[in-house]
Order: structure tokens, then C-alpha cells, then sequence
């Protein structure tokens, strides 16, 4: 397994604080995206590499029942059940994203600074991935980071649109594929929503 998806690397980071990524909360375009969903139900909500899961958090707390967040870390894992005890245990999956089974498929997946940490070498394969895991007009949403961050053997790691759209035309229809208006201070301009949709 690529360093940078061992469970003893990810492990590392919490345990010393390294969790940039981490803002402590939902960020607003991906609450904005959850607010248009329409009414709790009983979609099948994929969140990998979710980290402390702030989305899946507030997915749960308004009321969609079927949330499943996958990550290596179980210090991730833990803090999504700490904040929200009545999060189902079944749910948080101590999984490689790469090994998830797609039986029963997922209607939606969230992405969330999980790609950002994947080497280009893997991106080919996140994209067949996810939809893999996905049903025909299964959507993957969320935020790419439109940023070149230079030479890094760590995590973050950027890219373009044109790279992006190489590896998700395949799989996809693209919906919506722009710079997002309503990013945090830190990432604003530097975030490429996305809503791509199952072929």
C-alpha cells in the first residue's frame, strides 16, 4: 500500500496534530449542496477518507438515515462517535476506500479533502472507484482543489481542471464543474466544486 494510505501514516498524523485539513465544521458549500436535498430519507451516503466527518455529522443530525463514512484512522472514526453517540456504529467503516464493496451501491458520495491525498498515480483509480460504488445516476459531489501546492512528498496535493476532467469523463456527466463562490477565507479561489453524475 502507497505510504501516504497506511493506517500507521494517518495514525501519525492525529496523534501529533497534524490535521490541516481539519476546520472544525461543515464547510459551506458542501452544507449549502445538503441544504437543496430536499427532505431526510433514505439515500445511501458514501463520505471516504472522512476524517472527524463534520458532513456526516450534520447529514445524520438532519435526519438521513443511511450516512456511512469511511476512513484508515480510527482516531477519526471515534471522534464522529464521541461528538454524536447516536451515530450507527455499523456505519463507520475502518476501510480502505479501495476495498469497499459496492453491494448495495451508494446514491451519493461526498468528497471532502480525501483526493487531495491521494498521489496522481491513484486518482485514475479513485475515479473508477467511485463509480464503481456508485448506482447508474449516482452523484459524487464535493471539493477539488483548483491549486498548484509545488513539489510535496505530503498531502495536500493540487491539480487542474483538465487533469481532473482526464480522470472523471470516463465514469461521469458533468453537472456542475466551477470554482465554488462560498469557500472558507483560506481556500477561497482554490476550490473546484463539483457534481458529477453515474453514466
Amino acid at each position: 500500500m502507497d505510504l501516504l494510505l497506511d493506517e500507521t501514516y494517518w495514525r501519525t498524523r492525529y496523534a501529533t496534530g497534524q490535521t490541516g485539513w481539519d476546520v472544525g465544521a461543515i464547510t459551506p458549500p458542501l452544507q449549502d449542496y445538503f441544504k437543496q436535498l430536499g427532505p431526510p430519507d433514505n439515500r445511501r451516503i458514501l463520505i471516504p477518507g472522512a476524517g472527524r466527518a463534520y458532513e456526516a455529522e450534520y447529514l445524520h443530525r438532519q435526519g438521513f438515515s443511511e450516512v456511512f463514512v469511511a476512513d484508515l484512522a480510527p482516531e477519526a472514526l471515534e471522534a464522529l462517535q464521541q461528538r454524536v453517540p447516536s451515530f450507527p456504529g455499523g456505519h463507520l467503516l475502518q476501510q480502505d476506500f479501495f476495498a469497499l464493496s459496492a453491494e448495495p451501491p451508494y446514491d451519493l458520495i461526498v468528497e471532502q479533502t480525501f483526493f487531495c491525498a491521494l498521489p496522481r498515480t491513484l486518482r485514475p483509480d479513485y475515479a473508477r472507484q467511485c463509480a464503481h460504488l456508485l448506482r447508474p445516476g449516482g452523484k459524487l459531489v464535493g471539493l477539488l482543489f483548483e491549486a498548484d501546492f509545488g513539489p510535496s512528498s505530503e498531502p495536500p496535493f493540487g491539480g487542474t481542471r483538465s487533469e481532473y476532467r482526464a480522470y472523471f469523463e470516463p465514469y461521469f456527466k458533468f453537472i456542475h464543474f466551477d470554482t465554488a463562490y462560498n469557500s472558507i477565507r483560506p481556500r477561497q479561489d482554490r476550490e473546484l466544486f463539483i457534481c458529477l453524475e453515474k453514466k
